[in-house]
C-alpha cells in the first residue's frame, strides 16, 4: 500500500514537496515512482528511483526542477518540485514495484501498487 501527501495550490515559481509512504513488504525491496495526470490528459511518468536510490530517471519536462529521493529507514519517497509551472497542475500518484526494473517505469504497465493521488494546482 502506498499513500501520497503534500499536494496543494501554489503560485507559479513556487516549490512543493510530495511525500509517499509505503507499507507491507519491506520498503527497501520496492522501486518507487511518481506519475501525474492532468485534466483531460493521459497519465504520464514523472520520475523513478531504484530500491537502493542509486538509479534515477526523470521525464524531460521536469529535469532540473523536480528531484526524487527516498529514505529507506522511514519507508518514504519524496518528490521535491521547484519552479512549478502552470503545466505541472495534475494529480500526482506514487507507485511501487518490487520486481519490474526501474527503467521500465518510463513506459506503460509499471507498478504493482498505486496510491490514490494528491492534487497539485499551480496558478498564475
Amino acid at each position: 500500500q502506498v499513500t501520497e501527501s503534500g499536494g496543494g495550490s501554489v503560485p507559479a515559481g513556487a516549490s512543493l514537496r510530495l511525500s509517499c509512504a509505503a507499507s507491507g513488504r519491506p520498503f527497501k525491496f520496492y522501486h518507487m515512482a511518481w506519475y501525474r495526470q492532468a485534466p483531460g490528459k493521459e497519465r504520464e511518468f514523472v520520475a523513478v528511483i531504484s530500491r537502493d536510490g542509486e538509479t534515477i530517471y526523470s521525464a524531460d519536462s521536469v529535469k532540473g526542477r523536480f528531484i526524487i529521493s527516498r529514505d529507506n529507514a522511514k519507508n518514504m519517497v519524496y518528490l521535491q518540485m521547484n519552479n512549478l509551472r502552470l503545466e505541472d497542475t495534475a494529480i500526482y500518484y506514487c507507485a511501487a514495484d518490487p520486481l519490474a526494473d526501474a527503467a521500465l517505469a518510463q513506459g506503460p504497465g509499471w507498478g504493482s501498487a498505486w496510491g490514490h493521488g494528491t492534487q497539485v494546482t499551480v496558478s498564475s
